[in-house]
């Protein structure tokens, strides 16, 4: 009985790593990533405060924008804390159901911002293609429940997923290879048959992100069409200029994603090095380029962070 019992408390029980090989310098490789944790949560606290405050950037298109934001530090900010309880040589250990919530909050917002990215597509579509009807079509009580949507939808996918992982026996080694935990990373070391995960996963992936993928191509195809039809050259490019933060946002959320699936799919005897890289691009990338993207690229973006910093001179010059 003390020996079953002493085998269950090990199984719930994991190890997080940090970067293999450099332990003795976590504590100087921290500096970085708690200047890129910051960057991200302020410059996505900054893009929800100005759409907020902001009477003038209450219109589709900035709330989507807040939406991003939202998801940028939902999927962002579960690694935080288990990545410095590492890099600080805090505490590796990290119990099951705690992982099962991280991994829970990392992929559900994962998703979920593939299908944010959709819906600012769509706006983008409706505004270029339906100008007149842009205000008739997204109204505030569709893009709620786009929203609510796209959360819902991400959120129960991933249940089934997640709640075959209590039946696992994990009789192997504990120690997972990222500091926070993924679900490709712990059914590996599953002594199970994880086919289920394994099929339910690429499905998973192929179902939700290649939709959200190919209805934000559909979206640009109609897009270009009717932008190739404006007669004027600065009107062409001025509509063009509109779409460039969104395709911008889209290549760093899908290029580091697509690259993450390639290394754990094809690349499984690789130096753990890639793919620790891959997914610390992956998590932390996003968080900290759409804020600063959209804040060079949008005028109305620009203007309100330019406000928060220098409010006289702002105001000044707007009188």
């Amino acid at each position: 009985m003390a020996t079953l019992n002493s085998s269950n408390s090990l199984s719930s029980t994991f190890y997080l790593t940090g970067i293999p090989g450099y332990e003795e310098f976590h504590h100087w490789i921290s500096i970085p990533f708690c200047l890129l944790y910051l960057v991200g949560i302020m410059g996505n606290c900054t893009i929800l405060h100005i759409v907020r405050t902001d009477p003038r950037l209450h219109e589709p298109m900035y709330y989507f924008l807040a939406m991003l934001s939202l998801t940028d530090m939902g999927m962002s900010m579960p690694t935080m804390i288990s990545l410095f309880r590492v890099l600080w040589s805090i505490s590796r250990e990290i119990q099951f159901n705690i992982c099962v919530v991280q991994m829970f909050f990392i992929h559900t917002f994962s998703f979920t911002e593939s299908s944010v990215l959709l819906a600012m597509a769509f706006d983008r579509f409706v505004a270029i293609c339906h100008p007149l009807r842009y205000a008739t079509i997204l109204t505030p009580r569709l893009i709620i429940k786009i929203g609510l949507a796209a959360l819902l939808r991400s959120a129960f996918a991933m249940i089934p997923l997640l709640a075959r992982l209590a039946f696992f026996p994990f009789c192997h080694s504990h120690i997972l290879s990222h500091s926070y935990c993924l679900h490709q990373d712990m059914i590996r070391l599953a002594c199970a048959d994880t086919k289920f995960n394994v099929i339910y996963g690429l499905v998973l992936i192929s179902a939700l992100w290649g939709m959200d993928s190919l209805g934000i191509f559909v979206s640009y195809m109609y897009i270009l069409h009717s932008i190739l039809r404006i007669a004027s050259r600065e009107g062409r490019l001025k509509a063009l200029n509109t779409c460039a933060s969104h395709i911008c946002a889209v290549l760093i959320l899908y290029v580091p994603m697509i690259g993450l699936s390639i290394v754990h799919r094809f690349a499984k005897h690789s130096s753990p090095l890639i793919h620790i890289f891959m997914a610390h691009i992956y998590l932390l990338v996003p968080p900290v380029l759409n804020p600063i993207i959209y804040s060079v690229k949008t005028k109305q973006i620009r203007q309100g962070v330019l406000h928060l910093l220098f409010p006289t001179k702002i105001s000044s010059t707007m009188m």
